[in-house]
């Protein structure tokens, strides 16, 4: 079945919790197809249309990205896995990045946190998969790369989350191999999954260095929830068009390296029936690791092991 859900404050949060009631139950093989709004809660269809801004139905003090849902799975249980298959993704017309200006540890790094804090806004074509944006008298010009940021299901833990910090049950991973025709798999560690989606990029290199990608609403996120019964991860994992993807979050840039790898010889002992030396042996000549993100609190890093790579 295919479900369409109307862009509406009734069906967006800003925060995780699994006390949240769904906005729509499905059965494991359904598609959804929504709109996402931009990171500032606003949706404009097309250019000279002023933009709607959106409110939390939950009515946070400070709720974070804007996410549809949660959706209730039926027949999801605790320990499952989901898979979350994107079958397309398509960005709106406009997107904003920013840079500088505030307190991070990039920005102190660079000292950049007493700068002004600029922001870039883009010009988004679909058609050429291209984005522009001026900067003073020059136009600058970059290819799209459309992705979802954030996926994840409600945590075990008691309590209402912020969404900044990816987690061992998704949430804002901000990978841009997450795009059309991959598929994401999620730990669910609730009963019914209650999974939530947003945040919309267009385009984000490695990193998301400046703590922004070209954040973006998008006209079409169509997706298809699947529950695995059988499959048991501690971590989210993904199959994407560069290959396996198994991540890593922590404070600790190491830590999350160490997780990304311990996870991704976990995949390749599984697929070539190895052990844990044997599986890191052939990973150091193939698998690439990537900083997913600096900039979400938990670090975040991920283990490509591309398709065909060990035969």
């Amino acid at each position: 079945m295919i479900h369409r859900l109307e862009l509406h404050t009734d069906i967006l949060h800003g925060t995780f919790s699994n006390n949240y009631n769904p906005i729509l139950t499905v059965k494991s093989g359904d598609s959804i197809l929504v709109q996402t709004p931009d990171i500032e809660w606003g949706y404009s269809k097309k250019k000279g249309q002023e933009r709607i801004i959106y409110q939390s139905r939950e009515h946070e003090d400070k709720p974070g990205h804007p996410m549809i849902g949660p959706i209730a799975i039926e027949g999801a249980k605790r320990g499952m896995v989901l898979e979350v298959r994107l079958n397309n993704v398509v960005p709106g017309w406009y997107g904003r990045n920013w840079a500088g200006g505030i307190e991070n540890w990039q920005n102190t790094k660079l000292q950049l946190t007493s700068s002004e804090r600029i922001r870039l806004d883009w010009k988004l074509n679909t058609t050429t998969m291209t984005g522009s944006c001026q900067i003073g008298t020059k136009q600058f010009h970059v290819g799209l790369n459309p992705f979802i940021g954030l996926m994840g299901v409600a945590p075990a833990e008691d309590g209402v989350h912020i969404t900044s910090p990816p987690r061992y049950c998704g949430g804002n991973i901000d990978c841009k191999e997450l795009g059309r025709g991959s598929s994401l798999f999620l730990p669910i560690a609730v009963d019914s999954a209650l999974f939530s989606i947003g945040d919309g990029h267009a385009a984000q290199g490695d990193g998301e260095v400046s703590g922004t990608a070209i954040e973006c609403p998008m006209d079409l996120v169509d997706f298809t929830l699947i529950v695995h019964e059988n499959m048991n991860l501690q971590m989210p994992r993904a199959n994407t068009s560069a290959g396996w993807i198994t991540f890593g979050f922590h404070e600790d840039l190491n830590e999350a390296c160490a997780i990304a790898l311990d996870e991704i010889a976990l995949l390749i002992m599984d697929i070539h029936s190895v052990s844990k030396p044997e599986a890191l042996a052939l990973a150091s000549v193939t698998v690439d690791l990537r900083i997913t993100q600096v900039v979400n609190g938990s670090k975040g890093v991920h283990a490509i092991l591309p398709h065909g790579a060990i035969r």
